[in-house]
């Protein structure tokens, strides 16, 4: 795979000539004058009145001089706003590089969590978490939102939590005798779900619709959800008495699934000596970001170029994690018995893209693709009962299959 291909950032649309050519209508001249989508510039709008004089047939009175010269000015002033793909990866730089200080001053270690949290961020999925207890899963999302100067919420779930709980409710008003809506814990930006897998499948699906949608309904009327909207949902391995085991299904909608580990010695030091010194309970010094900058984030992630042959290789991991494929792998139909869905391929792309972003690249490598292809597809293989017997981990057969599919 060649580095040198040409990423997809769309340059912006040459400003229209003033004053107009013969026979130009001043629609057409509008129409030149328009941003690209991305930049969500406005279009011009009605043409301007002239002063005085005839109008063409169909095309409205013409423009004065002066209206014309102010039109100008502005189209120019617009063409100045307009960066370049290098700018652009000046300024993601700079933003994620506050996020990253910002998450360095509450979280020692957790280096990957850091990374799969801002990757699933920015490419606009959520993210769940397995861990045992006191592994920083909370201070990990209230960081995360404080980063981005969002709304933080958490949600303990448990078995008689009711799906109103969770989306909201309608509550009588006894002084006026009308119904008033009162919005669940899910109207934030960031949101944690402490042990999903304690609430009932009804609790889940409910929070899952939410995730999927985006959107409420409470008494026949739609709520949208906040821009931008991540859930963290968590769950703890261990602990099986009193639990509800989530869906395939259900859970091939989280974008990444992150298991994490112990920290190294020198960092459980590090953790003790921050909290001698009370720095856990000092304010963040780093300037947050803005949910516009993380929007703006997510819409430079979806202007990584993705290279046809990238994609082509991500359609052969996929077709061999179900037993196809150019190259497939030998007896993984002993052991996987359901491979990764066409929402697998599709995280695997989103997920790429933010990496390259993170990068400071304008283009997708295939080592962008295989960084975090744990926490993208460990979740979405269903194993087989010989694999779960013979303690066959995910991550082994994924293993296995990039290896199997030639690297472009």
């Amino acid at each position: 795979m060649s580095t040198n291909s040409e990423p997809s950032w769309t340059a912006p649309d040459a400003p229209a000539a003033y004053p107009p050519a013969s026979g130009a209508s001043p629609d057409a001249v509008r129409s030149k004058g328009r941003r690209s989508r991305a930049h969500r510039e406005p279009g011009y709008g009605q043409a301007p009145k002239a002063a005085s004089g005839s109008s063409y047939p169909g095309t409205g009175p013409l423009p004065s001089s002066s209206e014309l010269r102010r039109e100008a000015q502005r189209t120019a002033e617009i063409a100045a706003r307009t960066t370049s793909p290098e700018e652009d990866v000046e300024r993601a730089r700079a933003l994620l590089k506050r996020v990253t200080s910002t998450f360095s001053e509450r979280v020692v270690g957790q280096q990957r969590l850091r990374v799969a949290l801002v990757s699933c961020l920015i490419a606009g999925g959520h993210v769940l978490l397995e861990s045992v207890p006191g592994l920083a899963k909370t201070t990990a999302a209230q960081t995360l939102a404080a980063a981005v100067s969002g709304s933080f919420r958490r949600i303990q779930c448990t078995p008689d939590l009711m799906p109103n709980d969770i989306v909201g409710t309608q509550i009588l008003n006894s002084s006026t005798g009308e119904m008033t809506t009162q919005l669940g814990p899910v109207h934030a930006n960031i949101v944690l779900l402490d042990e999903i897998n304690r609430s009932s499948a009804k609790t889940q699906s409910a929070m899952l619709e939410a995730m999927q949608e985006r959107q409420t309904s409470i008494g026949g009327v739609v709520y949208p959800l906040p821009h931008p909207f991540m859930v963290l949902a968590t769950q703890n391995p261990i602990e099986e008495e009193g639990t509800y085991v989530l869906p395939e299904a259900q859970m091939d909608r989280f974008l990444m699934k992150e298991v994490l580990s112990y920290p190294k010695p020198a960092e459980e030091a590090d953790v003790l000596d921050r909290i001698s010194s009370g720095s856990f309970d000092r304010p963040i010094t780093t300037r947050p970001i803005s949910t516009d900058d993380v929007e703006w984030l997510q819409g430079a992630v979806e202007r990584v170029y993705v290279d046809p042959v990238i994609k082509q290789y991500i359609v052969a991991l996929i077709n061999t994690s179900r037993g196809g494929g150019p190259r497939p792998v030998t007896g993984i139909e002993r052991h996987v018995r359901v491979g990764a869905s066409p929402r697998g391929g599709i995280a695997l792309m989103k997920v790429a893209q933010a990496v390259a972003l993170q990068a400071g690249r304008t283009y997708v490598t295939p080592d962008d693709v295989s960084i975090l292809r744990h926490s993208v597809l460990r979740h979405r293989l269903v194993l087989t009962y010989d694999a779960l017997a013979d303690g066959v981990a995910p991550e082994t057969i994924i293993d296995a299959v990039f290896s199997a599919v030639p690297t472009p």
